[in-house]
């Protein structure tokens, strides 16, 4: 037979197309490369975004930051270069309204800027709060404050109202709508108030002593930038230089980048679930298209087709499906990353750059790898089919894929899914999970079915359960391969249920509705009792109360310490200021240790934040000796704590698990939920004048409506991975259909029953389900506690009873999917079946 390779395949592929028979392999197909570039494509294109915002987001193309006024070395090295610059002064401070517009005060965070601020991004300011907004390249004129919305509100203000800074009194001129280079510090949670740099000495706010932040920001040509950042690197970690660092887009925002980097987690997570069941429905409709071609294949060796133009044929048939389910995907997926970037609108500019060529590639090598490493090695065989199988039926049947070609094709594909996680970690608890689970899955079924045989009393059993488990037993090999495709398609639905129920809800424990949105610092000892009364005639219940001691480190196991003791710049900053240190006696709920112990009222014992520890090189029965305020105090570190800044709680470096610290000057620290009622803080300023109150009420509803957007989106990406489980569960139960059909022609023809049939079928089903069920959801249980506390880094426990749920459920979906697949092979007429078996 003279006919070309392209020509033959694409003559086999329309004709089985036409009859249905690839339909369920490039549906899998599209779904992988759907889900996975969906990801690629809204990744590639955050990623671009925060590349061209990085300079905008900084405010320069260098910052240089310091806790004193920027060092001559630098500006002097900025000047020589011809490069641009600004300074900033950064700092806490408390802002009033007059007596005569009600007295109010607020902890604000104050900013002083020169012209030319910023260098990069833009400044958008308002009129009027609410008003439109616009870029302006203008600062503050000297006389005037601009502000945040908020803070008229809280001190009672209007537009041209004066407002109190220290010994200045301002004029309220602009509203400030977006400030480029705010950063994500504790005082980015106050309003800000913006001055001209001018202004700042009549404020009379700074002080020698005062606590400033310095950003010196540079900008100019790439390679003088280049040049400075180079220099300024090695200069900041000279002994002279002290407080002094170089700023990135990380240090910058990095509440944007975790929440970001955690929603991409999740979203690659649940794309690589949807690749995996899509492998699995991959092989299942490759080796039913095989066995379904057994005889044709046979019949083209009596024709004279070599098995190299066979299998040939077959490869430009699975290449051009492959090619056509890839490039399906692409345009779904490219459609589905729109949809995240209007779920995440507010998290995620709208205006991002348009995507590169790599999602493109990454969905056409998904694609084609899927069906070169599950979907060929089956296909292949139909190329060594003897010619005397036309005759004789029971020559040239399937046989398992040998090991280097099935391990050559899940290593390439694993490499590839470990390369779209885009966190190794992840990538090798998903990946790794589910082959150790597919194993596991086929030992344990293999065990099943050899003790059903023997645990069912054909004497006494009923008859529709003996046939059922003769059913079973009869076909070994396909019941281990039915119960590990229905256990893998079950494993991924448990684990998306699992992940939606309880990974998801100890995301939301972190900032719960409840969460404080008041901290109260500054409270004096004999403001305690009168404070915790006001509070609780306001009807506030719930509020996290703790001692607040300034103290430094100043020795180690004995010896003494200084900055230069460490050469980390952040080493060396934290020992050069003094800790918030607490005391309690009980464990603070909100803290999990992670080493050692805490024993209630030991009195030389200390727990430390286990990031500090880690900074400063301490470890378990270290003794620390801290200065307080002259008072000498020294501990032994008894326990690690792992502490979650990002939450709305109250957190300290150092905790002692006692009642009371001696001798040790304290204040007291408030974190509570604010009661709804009008005026309430104003009140609490003027009954305690002392006190700092931080409104984080905004920043709170930010954060909640940040993790329901991501939530929204992640529950969308959901829609795939379900269908793939629907699809592998289709393809399992359906993949002995034929076989299922000769079989019950021939129990039909020797007098049984459609009704005695319909139970075995329903009996089998159910069987098959339940096991895998039970298998899948007790592999959920351990892959989503893996997932917890290694990637998402969450405390997960979960239910005792999911392994049951599991198994009701499989059963539950295996019948659903045994009707809707197999229901025509009941009514078959006996006479067609059979003639079918011999044709």
């Amino acid at each position: 037979m003279n006919v070309s390779l392209f020509s033959l395949g694409w003559r086999t592929l329309w004709r089985d197309w036409r009859a249905g028979e690839l339909r369920l392999l490039a549906v899998a197909v599209t779904l992988a490369v759907a889900a996975l570039t969906s990801v690629a494509f809204f990744a590639d294109r955050l990623n671009g975004g925060l590349q061209r915002d990085a300079l905008q987001i900084l405010g320069g193309d260098a910052v240089v930051a310091s806790d004193n006024a920027t060092p001559a070395a630098f500006v002097e090295r900025a000047r020589a270069l011809g490069l641009q610059t600004v300074t900033t002064v950064g700092f806490p401070t408390m802002g009033r309204a007059g007596d005569e517009f009600g007295g109010a005060a607020r902890l604000v965070a104050f900013k002083s800027v020169e012209p030319g601020y910023p260098l990069r991004g833009n400044l958008k300011v308002a009129a009027a709060p609410g008003g439109a907004s616009a870029n302006t390249r203008d600062i503050p004129a000297p006389g005037e404050v601009w502000v945040d919305a908020p803070l008229l509100d809280a001190l009672g203000l209007r537009m041209g109202d004066p407002l109190l800074l220290g010994d200045a009194s301002l004029r309220i001129a602009r509203i400030i709508v977006i400030e480029p280079d705010r950063g994500a510090g504790f005082m980015a949670f106050a309003p800000r108030v913006m001055v001209n740099a001018a202004d700042v000495a009549a404020t009379g706010l700074v002080q020698p002593a005062s606590r400033l932040t310095y950003r010196f920001a540079v900008a100019g040509e790439a390679a003088a930038v280049r040049q400075f950042t180079t220099w300024a690197e090695q200069e900041v970690q000279r002994p002279g230089v002290r407080g002094v660092r170089l700023e990135s887009i990380e240090s910058g925002r990095p509440e944007m980048t975790q929440t970001l980097e955690r929603a991409q987690k999740f979203l690659s997570l649940v794309a690589l679930l949807a690749a995996l069941l899509s492998a699995v429905a991959v092989a299942l409709a490759a080796r039913g298209f095989a066995a379904g071609h057994l005889d044709a294949s046979a019949m083209l060796r009596v024709l004279g087709l070599s098995q190299r133009a066979i299998a040939g044929s077959y490869a430009v048939e699975f290449l051009l499906v492959g090619l056509a389910a890839s490039l399906a995907g692409l345009l779904l997926g490219y459609g589905v990353h729109h949809v995240f970037v209007l779920l995440l609108a507010g998290l995620v500019e709208s205006g991002l750059p348009a995507p590169s060529l790599w999602p493109l590639g990454l969905g056409l090598g998904v694609g084609l790898t899927l069906l070169a490493a599950f979907g060929l090695p089956p296909v292949l065989q139909l190329a060594q089919v003897p010619p005397l199988r036309v005759i004789r039926r029971d020559m040239g049947a399937l046989r398992p894929a040998s090991l280097a070609v099935l391990g050559l094709g899940v290593a390439g594909f694993a490499a590839l899914l470990l390369v779209v996680s885009s966190d190794l970690r992840l990538g090798l608890i998903a990946v790794g999970g589910f082959g150790v689970a597919a194993g596991l899955f086929a030992l344990l079924s293999w065990l099943a079915v050899h003790a059903l045989r023997r645990s069912v009393n054909e004497a006494t059993a009923p008859r529709w359960l003996v046939l059922a488990t003769r059913q079973i037993a009869a076909r070994p090999a396909y019941a281990v391969v039915q119960v590990s495709s229905l256990a893998v398609g079950l494993l991924a639905l448990v684990l998306l249920v699992l992940l939606r129920t309880d990974l998801i809800a100890s995301w939301r424990q972190a900032t719960p509705p409840d969460a404080p949105n008041r901290f109260v610092i500054n409270i004096q000892p004999d403001q305690a009792e009168p404070f915790r009364q006001t509070l609780d005639d306001a009807g506030v219940r719930r509020y996290d109360w703790y001692p607040m001691i300034r103290g430094r480190l100043v020795a180690v196991n004995g010896r003494a310490i200084t900055p230069e003791s460490y050469t980390e710049d952040r080493a060396q900053r934290l020992v050069e200021r003094e800790f918030n240190l607490s005391n309690a006696q009980e464990q603070p709920p909100h803290n999990q240790v992670v080493a050692g112990r805490w024993t209630p009222g030991e009195q030389d014992g200390a727990s430390v934040e286990e990031g500090l520890a880690k900074t400063l090189g301490l470890k378990l029965g270290d003794t620390l000796r801290f200065d307080m305020a002259g008072v000498q105090h020294e501990v032994r570190i008894t326990s690690l704590r792992k502490v979650d800044w990002a939450s709305m709680r109250a957190n300290f470096f150092v905790m002692f698990p006692v009642a009371q610290v001696p001798d040790a000057p304290l204040t007291y620290l408030a974190a509570y939920r604010a009661p709804e009622q009008a005026g309430f803080d104003n009140a609490l300023v003027r009954q305690f004048p002392n006190i700092t109150n931080v409104d984080m009420g905004a920043t709170l509803t930010q954060v909640q409506t940040v993790l329901d957007q991501v939530v929204r989106a992640v529950e969308f990406l959901f829609g795939f991975t379900l269908a793939a489980g629907l699809v592998v569960l289709f393809a399992a139960v359906t993949a002995t259909r034929e076989e299922r059909a000769r079989e019950y022609a021939i129990m039909r023809a020797l007098g049984a029953r459609a009704s005695l049939l319909g139970q075995v079928q329903r009996a089998e089903l159910a069987g098959v389900g339940l096991l895998a069920g039970v298998l899948a959801s007790s592999v959920a249980v351990a892959v989503g506690w893996a997932l917890a506390r290694y990637a998402f880094e969450f405390t997960w426990t979960a239910s005792p009873l999911v392994p049951l749920a599991g198994g009701l459920v499989g059963a539950v979906l295996a019948l659903l999917a045994g009707w809707w697949g197999l229901r025509e092979v009941l009514r078959r007429p006996v006479v067609d079946t059979l003639r079918r078996a011999t044709e």
